[in-house]
């Protein structure tokens, strides 16, 4: 094994949350997306396959064909490490909007400032001052 990449699995929007990532974090683009055609297993133009790069990592993402009874859970979470107070706080309104506070931005004790959300594609994010 050579590497491990987080893969994300939508169902319609991957797209849609990989452009917001893409414009919200720093150092984010999408790098490649392969879609489905006309009589193939996904809705045709969704993604079969994407990859973009969050702040230097690698992230993979697809917009699942099938019905699952499950969706994206926060005990699995990408960890931003902002360099200054006014970058911290920006990613926290920016991804926070339209989705939930896990634990409020604040001094936990291990980092002056911090803060858990799931964005509105239901991903969920940490958010540390470095």
């Amino acid at each position: 094994m050579s590497k491990a990449t987080p893969f994300l699995m939508f169902t319609g929007r991957a797209e849609e949350a990989l452009t917001f990532y893409a414009a919200s974090v720093p150092g984010g683009r999408i790098d490649a997306i392969d879609r489905y055609g006309p009589g193939e297993a996904g809705r045709e133009g969704s993604v079969r396959f994407a990859e973009a790069t969050l702040a230097g990592l690698r992230v993979f993402a697809i917009d699942s064909p099938a019905v699952h009874a499950f969706d994206f859970t926060p005990s699995f979470s990408l960890m931003l490490d902002c360099a200054d107070l006014a970058e911290f706080e920006r990613l926290v309104e920016v991804l926070g909007e339209g989705g939930g506070m896990l634990m409020p931005p604040g001094d936990y004790g291990f980092c002056s400032r911090y803060a858990w959300l799931n964005d509105r594609f239901g991903v969920s994010w940490q958010v540390r001052l470095a």
